[in-house]
């Protein structure tokens, strides 16, 4: 790759940028593809493929050329509201994924350092750590602690800031009770059936791996209907 591709693939990545690396199978040339930027010139005639394969997230072989695309993106926010066992194994599970956790509990004794390492912890409560870290389109917000005291306010949150996946835990009951509280505080039925409740895809686990794992599913086909 030639030093000007190059800085410019650095200078994206500085940045967050979401960006492709394109290459020429034939003649070995890159090129990098910013969305914000005018396709080079070599590219305009595919440019239809190309812009579809970054936007599917698809990494490979451009149908019927020679040219093959990596795709680069920006973390996926993920919010975890409890410091629970659920979410121990979440963050376990999700290291290699494309995603930064922030975990937002007030009880100190639950988030912690030691508990959970390498990650962003606020103790304090979701009104508070809201100023903080903000939500927006590219964040997921997922309710663990089965307090409303804390749970509510950061639904609530999310959905005001329309976040593209919120989830909370609980039974069926408990989450039809959640759906009553937040008609309460003004929402209407179409924003609150974004809340996957009870969270998770369904596959029969109850323990606490099997619940984060049946989460990350769930989440992971959310990032990848954006």
């Amino acid at each position: 790759m030639k030093i000007d591709l190059l800085s410019k693939v650095i200078e994206l990545k500085s940045k967050k940028k979401e960006f492709s690396i394109i290459t020429d199978l034939q003649t070995a040339k890159n090129y990098v593809y910013d969305p914000n930027c005018k396709l080079d010139k070599d590219l305009e005639d595919f440019k239809i493929n190309i812009k579809e394969s970054f936007t599917n997230r698809k990494d490979g072989m451009i149908k019927d050329t020679n040219l093959f695309i990596k795709n680069y993106y920006r973390p996926i926010q993920v919010v975890i509201v409890g410091a629970v066992h659920i979410a121990q194994y979440f963050v376990e599970f999700a290291k290699n994924l494309n995603i930064e956790i922030n975990i937002i509990d007030p009880r100190g004794y639950f988030a912690s350092e030691k508990r959970f390492p390498d990650t962003n912890i606020i103790n304090q409560w979701p009104k508070d750590a809201f100023k903080k870290i903000s939500l927006n389109e590219r964040t997921a917000l997922i309710a663990l602690t089965h307090d409303p005291k804390i749970d509510d306010p950061a639904i609530q949150e999310a959905l005001k800031r329309k976040c593209f996946y919120i989830g909370a835990l609980g039974s069926k009951n408990t989450h039809k009770n959640r759906c009553e509280r937040l008609k309460e505080n003004g929402f209407k039925d179409d924003e609150i059936q974004k809340i996957f409740g009870p969270i998770g895809i369904k596959f029969g686990g109850r323990s606490a791996p099997e619940i984060a794992l049946s989460i990350i599913f769930q989440l992971m086909t959310e990032i990848y209907r954006k």
